[in-house]
């Protein structure tokens, strides 16, 4: 049964950083893209970052560029997310996706599996 976890959400002040660690039980985790994805309060689900199956490849929304960096160990089939700079407005639920395919997809139709999700606070 395929589960992905997320943890390393919390409460930070506007500038700080965090790192989001998803965890992966997919057998095949080597061979799929991964994303993250953020849920605020009142407003839909949206794209942050995406990474290819080797992590040669990466894609970030606008307004996470230059401050989020998306990675990979695909010997601990773990994805992970550092936050930094970070802003009120990144006040979300935060959710770990993969795809059934290897190359970097920023759709959420596009994703097969997702996590539960891990709150991130941005006090100002």
């Amino acid at each position: 049964q395929v589960q992905l976890v997320e943890s390393g959400g919390g409460l930070v002040q506007a500038g700080g950083s965090l790192r989001l660690s998803c965890a992966a039980s997919i057998p095949t985790f080597s061979r799929v893209s991964m994303g993250w994805f953020r849920q605020a309060p009142g407003k839909e689900r949206e794209f942050v970052a995406a990474i290819n199956s080797n992590g040669g490849y990466t894609y970030y929304a606008d307004s996470v560029k230059g401050r989020f960096t998306i990675s990979r160990d695909n010997a601990k089939n773990t994805v992970y997310l550092q936050m930094n700079s970070l802003k009120p407005e990144d006040t979300a639920v935060y959710y770990c996706a993969a795809t059934a395919g290897v190359a970097v997809a920023v759709r959420e139709y596009s994703y097969t599996y997702w996590g539960q999700g891990t709150q991130v606070t941005v006090s100002s």
